[in-house]
């Protein structure tokens, strides 16, 4: 174990090849670390933060005094922030991992971490728990750091991902066209609408022709979308037309306008006002805010 003023970094010997655990806990008065991404999958908890922005992929929140998110997509920027946060003693402890290619590398692919492998897989957009799973794991995380024999350490570790794969209330955060990932769905129906706005998204869509997708009328398919999925149908195709807009804001150097077009969005006054409405910011704003220093880690 190495220890520095602020830091316990406790690196775990290899199951294989690698580094099986990277653990680094620590305490801090501000969050300085630059907006960033890399190919392993991260836990990251934050304690005694109030006030922070967390910002995964396309979305941004400010979190509460306790803040628990998993990431396993190498392409998800994120970062969480100083923002209102006035804490002079904000703990974060960074717990990243990989053991292998991609979660079905072999070792997650067993049948005693399917609910881990499944909560992997929904990782990708990054997956925010509720204060109820988090006090279930909170004493393993708050011990794990101490623990000096690799293997215990990792066997709790595993412990953690196991209890919080089988907690409910955990939630995605960035937008499926945002973190560029399949878009997926139990029902067949709604699965062929999901996948012709995500092909169609530039273009003017009608509640008609979703409609005749799902052999439905009109009115029925709005509600049966809207049970399904929890949202209407305008709101879904604004998430995934903002998604790409918010992708193409940090990736290209398109004019707003351009991106506004490309996205469906033939007014770009109106362009703005749903961006600013969804995204707290302006298209513009956005840009300049992901423009700070990146980081590939």
């Amino acid at each position: 174990m190495e220890m520095t003023e602020g830091y316990v970094l406790h690196e775990i010997t290899p199951l294989m090849e690698k580094d099986a655990l990277y653990i680094a806990d620590r305490h801090k008065k501000e969050f300085t670390y630059p907006i960033h991404n890399h190919e392993v999958y991260e836990l990251n908890f934050v304690e005694h933060a109030a006030g922070a922005r967390r910002i995964v992929g396309d979305k941004a929140e400010i979190v509460g005094e306790y803040d628990l998110v998993l990431i396993t997509s190498c392409n998800l920027e994120h970062v969480w922030e100083q923002a209102d946060c006035k804490s002079e003693d904000i703990r974060e402890i960074t717990i990243q991992f990989k053991f292998g290619d991609d979660e079905s590398d072999g070792f997650f692919d067993k049948k005693p971490f399917e609910y881990i492998r499944n909560m992997i897989h929904e990782a990708r957009k990054g997956l925010c728990f509720n204060m109820s799973a988090i006090m279930k794991v909170y004493d393993k995380l708050n011990t794990l750091s101490q623990i000096t024999d690799n293997f215990e350490a990792l066997m709790q570790f595993l412990s953690i991902l196991n209890t919080l794969s089988r907690c409910e209330g955990s939630r995605t955060l960035a937008s499926s066209s945002y973190a560029k990932v399949n878009i997926e769905d139990d029902s067949r129906r709604i699965l062929k609408v999901k996948n012709y706005i995500n092909e169609n998204y530039m273009y003017d869509i009608k509640l008609k022709d979703l409609a005749t997708i799902a052999n439905m009328s009109d009115c029925a398919f709005s509600r049966f979308f809207k049970i399904h999925t929890g949202r209407t149908l305008s709101d879904y195709i604004i998430d995934i037309r903002l998604g790409y807009a918010t992708r193409m804001l940090i990736d290209t150097t398109q004019s707003i306008s351009e991106i506004s077009f490309q996205c469906g969005y033939n007014n770009i006054s109106n362009f703005n006002r749903i961006f600013k409405r969804k995204r707290g910011c302006s298209p513009s704003e956005y840009r300049a805010n992901y423009r700070k220093i990146k980081v590939i880690v």
